[in-house]
């Protein structure tokens, strides 16, 4: 070879072997040294945590019967951040980067990119749904990606197994099975129940935004029972953990922790002595009942008219439902039964107790037909007056006089200490939110609310005595201490959650009677008991007795009438009552009813105590009690001049020629006006259903996806 072709042979080699070195030592820096680097700029799989709910324990009743619990609910939710990246991806990919749409793209409100990109194809499937545009648009403000944003929850079963079969694949749209709040039998103790709301989507802890990238919190009770047992029935969290491509597609599970399931909270209630109750209830318009145990405090049956419906609140309240519910002034919402009513007469019996401990439990008393504070002249119902009468006398012809004369003899201070000693004036603290404590004249509500500065005066003492004008009182107030009278004087604390069982811990709240006060133990004696227990026998039992329409034949039932003149929105009116216990010897029931606009407690609230005592009676011998869905009861206005007892009801056959007070006699003696007796609690907020709008009302276009 000639020396010059040599020379070039071997530069063309060295420029081979330059480049070829050059070429390794970029592929060096590329594939060694900056690969890591490079890796993290090519697109590719990661992985999704996501923050699922725990699962509601159940509420039972004392047999095991289910008063609310779970269904399997499926949705389609949306993470409105992958909806969004995957349409942007989309325009580039079609359109190319300087496409004015994709320029303007962050322009684009939400809804509108759903509207466009999702539901054209959910539509195809039978998946598309209206919705809050508005509702959408917020959400994805606030939360981003963080919280699926729920855009039907609503799927049948088949609906479900269609979109799984399908496999949409559609970026941030996914399909779940969460659990939703469900009660069985309708209105049936709704106010016990109570009911729950989604959870607040702006409570989401700090820590929990770091581990979660999608994040779905508990909902919470905040009425009845699931309010005050709510940390009970909530569940464990569940985590899941998938994996997706770089275009956000599911492509597998790596990892699931399954929700747990919360306590069950098992009530003292018998859902069958409930349904007896709230039927009963039925015939008048505004009531409260309680049926109790006196042995240990366990309320049996606790009823308030009107009631509501708590599925209505599941998952969301519509807001009609809710105006209607919010604006309804008989106040369907407002558990009556640990509300304040004026009590009348029922008070004769604390009066008797506060007798009895002070030393005054054989006195005797005149009944000229009124008593005399200076001016004023308080009347007894009876104005031709009862004559010389002792105190079981006095309860069984529900005589104002004797009453008024004996407060006065214990005086003020003393009869506040014994009604306090009785839980009058206090919350019972029993489980369930906004209960009232009543109020009675001395005690710090009326010295600081109602009159401060003044003070209790004999006249307002003897009104004390019979329950009224500065007085108030709950149905399970009365209950409670009607059952200290039944049992001989042990003062049960009302209790309606028997049992909390844990699902992986056993019995968490233990079946427990809670001995509040041994009256015993505080002055009252055995023969002082038997003595008001005994008047109570009378009332019911015997002619002339005011109680007598709530005895049951051969069960010799105990009863204390009260007709309390009250004033009900703005109206003078009267309140109601009939509270008793049977049987006399070994009782197992207190029966307390209150109605409103009620003119006559025997005549009015007797009968409805007759009718549950013998539906009580009945399942003790062995006859089930019928149980089944309830719907809600609206109430009404009505006054009430009696519930009548047809021939079937009234087995007794009694003429009730003396119906005993009737609570107008000292409508023209009250020195102060009454005071306001229904304190309606301020009512929890629901989540309220946002209204569908037109921009999430548009039907979905033919698909338009560019391929």
């Amino acid at each position: 070879m000639e020396p010059r072709y040599r020379l070039r042979l071997y530069l063309l080699t060295a420029i081979i072997l330059v480049g070829f070195g050059a070429l390794l030592s970029r592929l060096y820096q590329y594939q060694i040294k900056e690969r890591s680097e490079f890796l993290r700029q090519v697109p590719s799989n990661y992985t999704v945590t996501i923050r699922e709910p725990g699962i509601r324990g159940d509420i039972t009743d004392r047999n095991g019967i289910t008063l609310a619990t779970n269904q399997r609910n499926h949705e389609v939710v949306f993470n409105l951040e992958e909806i969004r990246n995957d349409y942007k991806r989309h325009l580039i990919e079609t359109r190319g980067k300087d496409d004015p749409q994709v320029k303007k793209f962050r322009q684009l409100k939400t809804h509108e990119i759903v509207n466009i990109w999702v539901r054209p194809r959910l539509a195809i499937h039978g998946l598309d749904n209206k919705y809050s545009s508005n509702a959408l648009n917020t959400h994805y403000i606030t939360h981003g990606g963080l919280v699926p944003f729920t855009f039907r929850d609503n799927l049948s079963y088949d609906q479900f197994a269609h979109f799984a079969e399908h496999n949409l694949e559609l970026a941030g749209v996914n399909i779940r099975i969460s659990p939703r709040r469900e009660y069985p039998y309708g209105s049936l103790a709704s106010h016990i129940l109570g009911y729950v709301k989604q959870w607040e989507k702006g409570d989401i802890p700090d820590d929990a935004k770091r581990k979660f990238k999608h994040y779905t919190g508990d909902g919470k009770g905040i009425a009845g029972v699931e309010a005050t047992m709510n940390s009970h029935l909530t569940g464990s969290e569940g985590i899941k953990t998938i994996l997706k491509n770089e275009k956000g597609k599911i492509l597998s599970m790596v990892d699931y922790i399954k929700p747990d399931v919360g306590s069950r909270v098992e009530l003292t209630i018998d859902s069958r002595v409930q349904y007896l109750v709230e039927n009963i209830l039925r015939r008048v318009g505004r009531a409260a009942a309680v049926v109790l145990d006196p042995n240990t405090g366990e309320v049996i049956s606790m009823v308030s008219v009107p009631d509501f419906t708590p599925s209505y609140f599941v998952p969301s309240i519509d807001p009609e439902a809710w105006k209607n519910y919010t604006s309804n002034r008989a106040n369907p919402l407002v558990n009556k039964a640990i509300n304040n009513f004026t009590p009348g007469s029922t008070f004769k019996l604390p009066t008797a107790i506060a007798a009895a401990i002070h030393g005054h439990a054989f006195d005797h008393e005149d009944c000229s037909g009124y008593v005399a504070y200076g001016n004023v002249k308080i009347r007894c119902w009876k104005r031709s007056g009862h004559g010389r009468l002792d105190l079981q006398e006095a309860i069984q012809r529900s005589c104002n006089c004797y009453f008024m004369e004996i407060a006065n003899k214990i005086g003020s201070k003393k009869m506040l200490s014994s009604f306090q000693l009785l839980g009058l004036g206090l919350k019972t603290g029993i489980e369930l939110p906004s209960e009232s404590s009543g109020f009675i004249p001395g005690n710090r509500f009326w010295r600081q609310q109602l009159h401060p500065g003044s003070a209790v005066t004999p006249a307002i003492t003897g009104m004390m005595s019979i329950g009224q004008s500065d007085s108030a009182a709950s149905p399970l107030q009365m209950a409670a201490l009607v059952g200290a009278i039944a049992n001989r004087g042990q003062y049960y604390k009302p209790r309606i959650v028997k049992r909390v069982i844990h699902p992986h811990n056993g019995v968490v709240v233990q079946n427990q009677p809670n001995l509040k006060v041994n009256l015993l133990q505080e002055g009252l004696k055995t023969v002082h008991v038997e003595r008001i227990r005994h008047g109570m026998f009378l009332a019911a039992n015997k002619l002339g007795g005011t109680a007598r329409r709530a005895a049951v034949k051969n069960r010799a039932v105990c009863a204390k009438t009260g007709t309390a003149q009250t004033t009900d929105m703005g109206i003078k009116s009267n309140d109601a009552w009939t509270v008793a216990f049977a049987p006399y010897d070994r009782p197992r029931y207190v029966v307390v009813v209150a109605v409103k606009q009620g003119e006559s407690g025997g005549a009015v609230a007797g009968p409805l105590v007759h009718l549950i005592m013998r539906g009580l009676f009945a399942r003790d011998e062995g006859r089930e009690l019928p149980l089944a869905k309830m719907t809600e009861y609206n109430g009404d206005f009505l006054v009430r001049k009696e519930v009548e007892l047809t021939d079937q009801d009234n087995l007794l056959n009694i003429t009730f020629e003396d119906n005993g007070e009737t609570g107008n006699e000292i409508e023209n003696i009250i020195t102060n006006s009454p005071a306001p007796v229904m304190i309606r609690p301020r009512l929890p907020q629901p989540t309220i259903r946002q209204p569908i709008d037109e921009e999430g009302s548009t039907v979905p276009k033919a698909i338009i996806i560019e391929e």
